[in-house]
């Protein structure tokens, strides 16, 4: 079973900023922080339809300022949450804040309701970025929280942002490797969109900021997925998720429902480049994993489309004999050995 999920959003409650970017309303499609009676009837149907797989599937706080919240709040919300973590239906309870609202009392109030993971909005490791998109905290506050919580034995997670205001690609992948030095257990990229009734829409109309295209943001995540990979860290989340709020408040910004497939299709397309490139164009047969096939093939076949365009007419074909990654290429009508 894949990482999962049974998520509530706590939107905008208790935190004292509001970024360039944000708009969780229209993001999560909620308005409103749900109430513990909710949450129970929620988990109860959850626990229900997960057929046996719930005790796989954490519970879930987002919103990205849960400790940052009315203390009474937070604990009424986890508290609920608790009731089904010791019935052994989830697996643990997952929470979403800000880099500059974790310190050890924190921790141990989390540590005691059952919390077992802490992601982090930290976003970027580029100061200036930070403090030009209105974030009110630093990469230094990234640095000492992601090591209490990683010293408390809480999983870690990260969020980065591509694209934003004041930032470059170079800035990008230099916040990925930095991201990566603190080791977290996973990560979540995101493009930066422009919302309706944010700074950012404001910038973008005035003309002082242009997004990332579809393409640009594309071709940056897959070697951003090249640096989470090499140093093995999990990347969970690449893109918002696709929510009718979002696709109706969305201005501008690289938005795409299958993002992620086609980050990964790049990512095939330049695997395979270098031993392409050496052979005489003309017709091939590229043998891999069948769980394989789309990613090769790209979206809409884009890569064979690529790949013809430059002389070379592939047919993809699966094998039950390749591990997902490997990969064979032969001649069209060559004999398999």
């Amino acid at each position: 079973m894949k990482h999962a999920n049974v998520a509530f959003f706590v939107p905008m409650v208790g935190c004292p900023h509001r970024c360039s970017f944000c708009d969780q309303n229209c993001i999560t499609g909620e308005s409103k922080v749900p109430t513990p009676e909710e949450i129970d009837k929620t988990l109860k149907k959850a626990a229900r339809e997960l057929h046996g797989f719930s005790e796989k599937a954490e519970i879930a706080f987002f919103g990205g300022s849960f400790t940052m919240i009315p203390r009474d709040l937070m604990l009424s919300l986890l508290s609920v949450a608790k009731k089904w973590i010791d019935r052994k239906a989830f697996s643990g309870i997952r929470i979403s804040t800000r880099p500059d609202s974790i310190d050890e009392e924190v921790l141990s109030v989390l540590r005691e309701y059952g919390v077992t993971s802490i992601e982090l909005g930290a976003q970027s490791c580029n100061n200036a970025v930070l403090e030009k998109n209105r974030r009110g905290h630093t990469f230094e506050d990234t640095q000492k929280a992601a090591a209490l919580i990683k010293e408390a034995g809480f999983s870690l997670g990260l969020q980065m942002m591509t694209g934003m205001p004041g930032s470059t690609k170079d800035d990008d992948i230099l916040t990925a490797a930095r991201f990566a030095a603190l080791k977290p257990d996973t990560m979540r990229i995101y493009p930066t969109l422009v919302l309706k009734n944010t700074l950012l829409a404001k910038w973008f109309e005035e003309g002082e900021y242009v997004p990332q295209t579809v393409e640009e943001a594309s071709s940056e995540c897959a070697e951003l997925l090249d640096i989470f990979e090499l140093y093995k860290i999990n990347v969970i989340r690449l893109g918002l998720h696709a929510e009718e709020s979002l696709e109706e408040n969305l201005l501008a910004g690289p938005y795409h429902p299958a993002f992620r497939e086609i980050c990964e299709s790049l990512r095939f397309r330049k695997k395979i480049a270098p031993m392409l490139t050496r052979l005489p164009k003309g017709s091939y047969v590229l043998k891999v994993a069948p769980s394989e096939v789309s990613k090769c093939s790209g979206q809409h076949k884009s890569n064979v489309e690529h790949w013809l365009s430059l002389g070379y007419a592939i047919k993809i074909t699966p094998d039950k004999n390749l591990n997902p990654g490997d990969f064979e290429v032969m001649m069209a009508n060559m004999p398999s050995p």
